[in-house]
């Protein structure tokens, strides 16, 4: 709830609604104490109190109606898709999955030395395949099989992790007809086991993504999160701007021929301070 206040008083959207909306409230107030006492004669023995009464209606209104929500969504009709924003955890959506890899396919997060534990590719393993890394290997290196690499790697120059490297907007989808996860290379992973990403990139791979849950999906839900805001390193747009990317690629991808029903892109709650859900409401309403 702080948090939700402080992102109205903080942000121009929030204040710009919080006031209209307190003036709104404020005429209709007025409006209705006057006409309780014109038509019914009403005397208020306390005049200041009645208006101290009425201003903090008026403010309850306005923060009522400016307060950010956890979840935004609009529904489109040319196509017929929904885009939801949320703030959650994008493991836990009932959906197919979309998740940022490196150009080697990385999945090692043995110590943190090669994969972070704590990042979406580490969870992806935790969770998902509870820790059984052949598995996951398994499934990729499958997925993989049609993919020509465009380079290998020697175990001197790597020491760590996967030598094979494939093009940047690689799409290998693993995971099972319930419930498939489209793992998308957005990003470089040096030869140091630091991924590096770029806005070219992560658009190109965007694009390549959205063909290949096109091609796949059978228009069922799709959930992604904030692709290149941590790990990756794309340093040229925030979160909030990475978000407003993800939803124009897919609109543009959408209106060329049918993605999804739904896409649904997560926030994580730790990053929720650094999305004005406001300011992405209107986004989607403008579009």
């Amino acid at each position: 709830m702080i948090h939700g206040l402080r992102q109205i008083v903080r942000t121009p959207r929030g204040r710009v609604l919080l006031t209209t909306q307190f003036f709104i409230a404020f005429g209709v107030v007025s409006a209705a104490v006057q006409f309780v006492g014109q038509v019914f004669g009403a005397r208020f023995g306390n005049p200041g109190a009645v208006t101290a009464i009425s201003l903090a209606a008026c403010l309850a209104w306005g923060l009522l109606r400016a307060y950010p929500h956890s979840r935004v969504s609009r529904d489109f009709t040319h196509p017929d898709m929904t885009i939801t924003i949320k703030i959650g955890d994008l493991l836990e959506e009932e959906a197919d999955l979309v998740v940022g890899f490196s150009d080697t396919f990385d999945t090692d997060i043995t110590d943190n030395g090669v994969i972070n534990r704590g990042s979406l590719q580490g969870q992806l393993l935790s969770r998902l395949y509870e820790g059984d890394l052949r598995r996951l290997d398994g499934e990729l290196d499958r997925a993989l099989a049609v993919t020509v690499p465009t380079s290998v790697e020697s175990a001197e120059s790597k020491p760590q992790g996967k030598l094979r490297r494939y093009p940047v907007g690689t799409v290998a989808m693993i995971g099972s007809p319930r419930r498939r996860v489209y793992c998308v290379a957005y990003s470089r992973m040096g030869n140091d086991l630091v991924a590096r990403s770029s806005m070219d990139d992560l658009w190109l791979s965007l694009g390549h993504l959205w063909t290949a849950v096109g091609q796949n999906s059978q228009l069922r839900r799709v959930a992604a999160p904030i692709m290149g805001a941590e790990l990756a390193r794309v340093h040229a747009l925030d979160k909030e701007n990475l978000l407003k990317v993800i939803i124009l690629s897919f609109i543009s991808h959408s209106r060329l021929r049918p993605v999804c029903r739904e896409l649904t892109v997560t926030i994580r709650p730790e990053d929720s301070e650094k999305v004005d859900m406001l300011e992405m409401k209107a986004f989607l309403a403008a579009l």
